[in-house]
């Protein structure tokens, strides 16, 4: 017999082996197959029994806690509160929802009114959509529901976080508020957060609430709970809870805004209070104000009306939204214009007869029989307009335009807060653009004193006096810190103005307080180490007819309050070592000298000294009327911050 070659008996082998790879694999995969086989039937066989039972295994996001928002001092102005509620799944009631709010007005109250409301709800969401019956239970009635809910299909009692804000109107405007997400909301957003649609779910409305939404919300969690073929959920297979929103720390101050508050009073007006070296807001206080707490829980019509009516305008933020003529508040940007750009000098001089005619028509300065002989610092002193008429024929628009800007006006500040208003330094370029008109020689008289044309907010006069003080690019701030995590500090660059011509302006503010002459003496510090300088603005909010000129001027009080003039005033503090810088506007308030200057004289005092302001640090005159604005106030005395967990 013919034996194999030895070819044959290789590849005898190597088919045997290949053979034997594929078996074992074979082995290995039913081995495998076996084992998950095993695992399924008997260690899981409960879970995958219940899944397989009609889909009754549910997954159901849990809403993250929202973040923190803390003042400068680590005292909480955006809380959480419990909120115990309860909602219905269309689809786990079997469609039919009516029986079952029926069946729940037994426990808990819901008007006809409140029933028709829901239906209209649930007939515009979709059925796998929980809807809010009823919110802010009491823990007996949520108890209630608890104890029933296996007889209510698709009813779930829930006990969740809804926001607080304890500093109620102290700080609406800044910090702002949130709300249930809208329709509205949904359709802004292009890639919308499941977590949205959960019913109920809080979102930043207006403030810094929203600006900041995306650090505050956090990640929600979830959750498996396993329900029977009639919708009821039976019990909770499995939870993991979301990420908390991160805690902001902002730069304001509580018990500072709140002082200013109370020293604003009802007027309509506005405080700004900035750190000159950093650019920290310390305070932003718009009033009057309102109680963000009421938008959360949802406002009546009543009371919404009643803000939307008021004319001091309570929903708006007049500290980043107001834009106003800053009047003679702006008087240091036109000197300084002049300054710069070498036309005038610290022994310039212009004579102020009462006016200044200009193609006919007078221009006339508020002291109607003039001034007389006028250099910077007594002009700004005395608040001379009729030198500033003069200088600006000869600077020109746009170098004033230009160094508005330079100073902080006419730009948008980058702040998380809703509308920050950019304002106007107007020019020529502007005006073409604006009104298709050329530009004349009377816009620029005007502009030159902060009217006309020119408009500036509240946080833009405190920029322009923090880089006048300091000579450097203050950038306002008003984010500290994020989840313990301190923010960059901008580095404030040079201004690039000769510090001579900086001097010369300080100058004359320091001579508007203190100077005997100045337009704002009776709000001076009396303490030298707080040595305050200052500007007035008054400006005004209609025209002044010859006619009525020549019969004389009607007086502020006289006019309807929306007729007034507005009261302005500008400052920075300790004049020789600046710390803070104050900006106040009292719209319609009348004279800067006598309403707008005794305000921010006091919120400045507060930030000196850290507490009510000492009584003999103001003429002696003023004493006791200060001490018995400070009796009635009712001041924000906080307790000592606790120590809290944050995600850092």
């Amino acid at each position: 017999m013919k034996r194999p070659s030895r070819d044959t008996q290789d590849g005898s082998r190597r088919v045997g082996r290949r053979g034997l790879l594929l078996a074992g694999i074979q082995l290995g995969v039913v081995t495998t197959l076996a084992l998950r086989l095993r695992s399924m039937q008997l260690e899981h066989a409960e879970e995958y029994r219940l899944l397989s039972d009609g889909n009754s295994i549910k997954i159901r996001l849990l809403p993250p806690a929202r973040g923190l928002i803390h003042d400068r001092n680590g005292l909480v102005i955006a809380g959480n509160e419990q909120n115990y509620r309860v909602t219905l799944t269309r689809e786990e009631a079997g469609g039919d929802v009516e029986p079952v709010l029926r069946r729940l007005s037994r426990l808990i109250p819901i008007s006809d009114a409140r029933m028709a409301e829901l239906m209209e709800e649930f007939s515009r969401r979709t059925a796998i959509t929980p809807i809010v019956l009823a919110d802010r239970l009491s823990w007996e009635q949520f108890s209630s529901i608890a104890v029933n809910a296996p007889s209510l299909a698709g009813v779930t009692p829930e006990s969740g976080l809804s926001r607080a804000y304890p500093r109620a109107g102290d700080l609406a405007h800044v910090v702002g508020y949130v709300g249930p997400v809208s329709d509205y909301d949904l359709s802004k957003i292009e890639d919308p957060d499941p977590v949205l649609m959960l019913p109920e779910f809080q979102l930043g409305k207006v403030g810094a609430e929203a600006k900041l939404e995306g650090v505050l919300r956090g990640k929600a969690g979830a959750r498996r709970v396993e329900v029977n073929s009639a919708g009821r959920e039976m019990r909770e297979l499995s939870r993991q809870e979301g990420e908390q929103g991160a805690t902001v720390q902002l730069t304001v101050d509580a018990r500072l805004q709140n002082y200013a508050a109370q020293r604003l009073g009802q007027e309509s007006a506005a405080a700004v209070v900035m750190d000159v070296q950093t650019g920290d807001l310390l305070a932003m206080c718009s009033s009057p104000s309102f109680d963000p707490n009421k938008f959360v829980r949802g406002i009546s019509s009543t009371d919404y009306r009643a803000l939307m009516s008021h004319d001091h305008r309570p929903l708006a933020d007049k500290t980043v939204q107001g834009v106003y003529p800053p009047g003679s508040t702006f008087k240091m940007v036109t000197l300084l214009a002049g300054l710069d750009a070498g036309l005038i000098n610290g022994g310039s001089r212009f004579y102020c007869p009462g006016f200044t005619e200009v193609g006919g028509r007078r221009f006339h300065c508020w002291r109607g029989g003039g001034h007389g002989s006028m250099d910077p610092i007594q002009s700004l002193e005395q608040s001379c307009d009729v030198f500033y008429y003069e200088l600006a024929q000869r600077v020109g628009i746009d170098r004033i335009a230009a160094m508005a800007r330079r100073l902080g006006i006419g730009v948008t500040h980058d702040l998380p807060m809703s509308a920050v208003a950019e304002g106007i330094a107007p020019d020529r370029a502007w005006k073409k653009a604006r009104y298709d008109q050329p530009w004349q020689i009377g816009d620029s008289l005007n502009a030159s004193i902060g009217q006309g044309y020119v408009l500036a907010s509240p946080l833009q006069l405190a920029v322009m006096t923090s880089r006048v003080a300091t000579g450097r690019v203050i950038v306002p701030r008003l984010v500290r810190a994020l989840d313990g995590i301190p923010q960059p500090l901008v580095e404030a660059e040079p201004l690039g103005i000769d510090e001579a011509w900086l001097r010369l302006a300080r100058g004359g503010m320091d001579a508007v307080m203190n100077g005997a002459h100045g337009t704002a003496r009776r709000s001076r510090i009396l303490r030298d180490d707080w040595r305050m300088a200052g500007k007035t603005g008054t400006s005004q909010v209609r025209n002044i007819t010859a006619a009525e000129r020549a019969r004389g001027v009607v007086r502020n009080e006289q006019l309807p309050w929306n007729r007034r003039d507005h009261a302005l005033f500008v400052c920075y503090a300790p004049f020789q070592s600046p710390r803070y810088a104050v900006s106040v506007v009292v719209e319609h308030g009348g004279g800067g000298s006598a309403v707008a200057a005794p305000i921010a004289r006091d919120i400045m005092l507060f930030a000196l000294e850290g507490g009510l302001p000492p009584l003999d640090s103001v003429p002696s005159d003023q004493r006791a009327e200060m001490e018995a604005r400070h009796e009635a106030m009712h001041l924000y005395t906080p307790d000592p911050p606790k120590s809290g967990r944050t995600r850092a």
